[in-house]
């Protein structure tokens, strides 16, 4: 035990999610994964739900994007929540209404949040199915369809798609994000696939069944942590809740929609820290009942967790030591090996979305300094509030 530092148990845990992502979720998913069925008839009446604050011309190109589904236009309903949006983003989703008739505009009396506005849509229509879309996100036209093929079975009760970053050429910033979400939809959640227990599914696209929301949708209003309300997180919280009801649900990779990645600095550590708090509070939640799931989804779980919490002592140790440039440069041999990843398989990208996967190496040091700082702001935070939907620049 003499050789054992602060820096062992992080570097064992990283070895495991290591091993569990990149090799073991990697041949699974070559062993299990089946392509969506593009060619699918099942034509079940569908309610797009967006709940809007503050996302000005986005939420028109949004729209537009949906009029424009492969899908017939008599068995989509898309219904705009919009919780009294300080900006234009009313008007423009009213020119929207104006020109497309399945569009319903709705304005909350007052501010209500992201999950009271979305259960109050829900409690409007008779679809079977509820598909949840950010109000900045572009929808593939066929991306409908491919969701509706994933529910194969009753026991399938959310089905999300993939995430491109809309706006990738932007900035360096934008190139580092477009290839953190290429390497996060193609490696990272194969192995929860795989078992039909995908951990968080994006509200940026997923499909819901009804019932299912309706069920669960006491647990869902009155969401709390030690009796302090919780008000963000809501995607990655309804999807465990999913799962620890008894239910599955997984990711058709052909479903394919595009989002805006934040563009400056303060916007993205705003991000990180709201998705640090979420993933903190998700495990206080989840502790208690993940253990029931396949072994292996439960092992990867709770080795993210405990990643989450010991590697900012890593990173506060190798600082400490005058050591952060070995983690540094630990990181930027791991992020080139991704770095080839990404460019071995960035054809499945449009051609105007990809980026120069030298890129990922800025990771290299926004990993460290996320988890140095943020991450510690985040255990100590988790009582914070906001509306989830995010301003023009952000992406969940």
């Amino acid at each position: 035990m003499e050789n054992y530092d602060a820096t062992t148990f992080p570097i064992i845990v990283i070895g495991i999610i290591f091993i569990n992502r990149y090799f073991l979720g990697v041949l699974v998913k070559k062993i299990t994964y089946s392509p969506a069925d593009p060619n699918s008839k099942i034509e079940p009446n569908i309610t797009i739900v967006l709940p809007l604050y503050n996302e000005g011309p986005s939420i028109y190109k949004t729209l537009m994007s949906l009029a424009d589904l492969d899908y017939p236009s008599e068995k989509v309903r898309i219904i705009v929540m919009d919780d009294c949006s300080t900006d234009d983003s009313y008007a423009w989703a009213q020119k929207a209404m104006e020109q497309v008739k399945s569009i319903t505009v709705i304005r909350n009396p007052v501010n209500m949040g992201k999950r009271l506005s979305i259960s109050r849509a829900v409690q409007m229509t008779d679809s079977e199915f509820i598909v949840s879309v950010d109000s900045d996100v572009v929808v593939r036209p066929n991306a409908i369809r491919h969701l509706i093929s994933g529910f194969d079975s009753p026991q399938v009760a959310a089905v999300g798609g993939r995430v491109h970053v809309l706006n990738s050429q932007f900035n360096w910033l934008t190139k580092m994000q477009a290839i953190k979400y290429f390497i996060g939809y193609e490696y990272l959640k194969n192995l929860e696939n795989a078992f039909l227990s995908v951990m968080c599914l994006s509200g940026c696209l997923t499909m819901y069944r009804k019932s299912v929301l309706l069920e669960l949708e006491p647990i869902l209003l009155n969401r709390s942590l030690f009796g302090i309300p919780i008000k963000y997180g809501e995607d990655r919280f309804l999807t465990r809740q999913i799962l620890k009801s008894g239910y599955r649900t997984k990711l058709v990779m052909e479903a394919e929609c595009y989002t805006k990645a934040p563009t400056t600095l303060a916007v993205y550590f705003s991000q990180q820290l709201r998705w640090r708090r979420s993933n903190c509070v998700d495990f206080f939640g989840g502790i208690t009942h993940v253990w029931r799931l396949d072994f292996l989804v439960a092992m990867h779980y709770f080795a993210m967790q405990c990643i989450l919490l010991a590697y900012p002592v890593y990173v506060w140790a190798l600082f400490i030591n005058g050591r952060l440039y070995q983690g540094i440069a630990l990181h930027c041999g791991i992020l080139a090996i991704c770095g080839f990843f990404y460019y071995a398989g960035a054809r499945k990208v449009l051609p105007e979305l990809r980026v120069n996967p030298v890129y990922v190496l800025a990771l290299s040091v926004m990993l460290p300094l996320t988890y140095m700082v943020i991450s510690v702001v985040a255990l100590f935070t988790l009582d914070a509030g906001s509306w989830e939907t995010r301003n023009t620049q952000v992406a969940k």
